[in-house]
């Protein structure tokens, strides 16, 4: 697990001021109606796809390999509604991480939370499946007052974003692990915990299969998942989450377990998650995160990028 970080009296060094003037601001507007906060999301991701030109031309990109026989026109649409969301992630981050809970529970709704409770019962560990859909940081806060889970994560280069960081995720949730330190998550699953894994994007060659994504027929897919699904005393499951329209809140549906998982074969084992994931997306593409380089590594590595 990783340590707690403590405040340190350095984080008040003047070098430091306009981080906490900003994050005083910040604070302040999260006391705003949630609508409110969603809407001032959706001018910030505008102004983000002004600023940041070469994550629009990644997302561009995804969507070109991913979906290569939508009209042009309605990609472009769908770029700009996913920069949109992508500002509203920015304040739902904070919000998952500084909100009392009387402003997070009310807006997250779930199904299938009884597919986790089953697994428990049988006294085995839940490996819970997510992708990068945007709302996560709220998703992961409010699953917590629920089902209590151990994040995988990778920390924060700045000390003062981990503090707050390490110790938001922590409002309603059990603990945290560092991404590389794969005994500590098996062992969590090993003593019965529900833990977070995040299978969906490209973390290189090592360790990966590849297997169809979309209209990508060859796209690198972690075997990760399938180390720590065999390793443990769990079972494996998935949701789904979304953001509701009208300022709703949050949808979540938990999946029934997988049945014959891991089967000892990779590629069909992969191509499985692949499938699941997208099933996520095509109901939702506004909403995942696609301004990731989800297609760097590439089968030879001679083979010219797809960016």
């Amino acid at each position: 697990m990783v340590q707690a970080p403590r405040f340190q009296l350095s984080f008040l060094h003047p070098k430091h001021w306009p981080l906490w003037l900003g994050l005083g601001f910040l604070w302040l507007l999260l006391w705003l109606p949630y609508p409110a906060l969603m809407k001032l999301g959706e001018g910030l991701g505008l102004l983000l796809m002004k600023a940041l030109k070469s994550r629009v031309k990644v997302t561009r990109r995804n969507l070109e390999l991913c979906f290569p026989d939508m009209p042009a026109a309605e990609r472009e649409l769908l770029v700009r509604q996913n920069f949109k969301e992508t500002g509203k992630a920015a304040f739902e981050t904070f919000m998952g991480w500084w909100w009392p809970d009387w402003r997070a529970r009310p807006l997250c709704h779930f199904k299938g939370l009884e597919h986790i409770r089953a697994i428990q019962d049988e006294g085995k560990g839940v490996f819970l499946l997510s992708g990068h859909f945007l709302c996560l940081e709220m998703i992961a806060r409010t699953f917590g007052f629920h089902c209590p889970a151990v994040g995988f994560y990778r920390p924060n280069d700045n000390p003062i974003m981990e503090y707050f960081q390490y110790h938001g995720r922590l409002r309603s949730n059990r603990a945290l692990i560092g991404k590389r330190d794969v005994r500590a998550l098996i062992q969590a699953l090993n003593d019965k915990e529900v833990c977070f894994y995040l299978p969906d994007q490209d973390y290189g060659r090592n360790k990966a299969e590849f297997v169809p994504f979309f209209a990508v027929k060859e796209t690198a897919t972690t075997t990760g998942t399938l180390l720590f699904a065999g390793s443990a005393n769990c079972k494996t499951v998935a949701i789904h989450s979304y953001r509701l329209p009208g300022y709703q809140g949050y949808q979540v549906e938990v999946l029934p377990a997988f049945d014959n998982f891991p089967s000892g074969d990779n590629k069909s084992d992969v191509t499985r998650i692949n499938h699941w994931l997208e099933q996520g997306i095509i109901a939702h593409p506004s909403q995942y995160m696609w301004l990731h380089r989800r297609f760097k590594t590439r089968p030879n590595p001679e083979d010219p990028s797809l960016y």
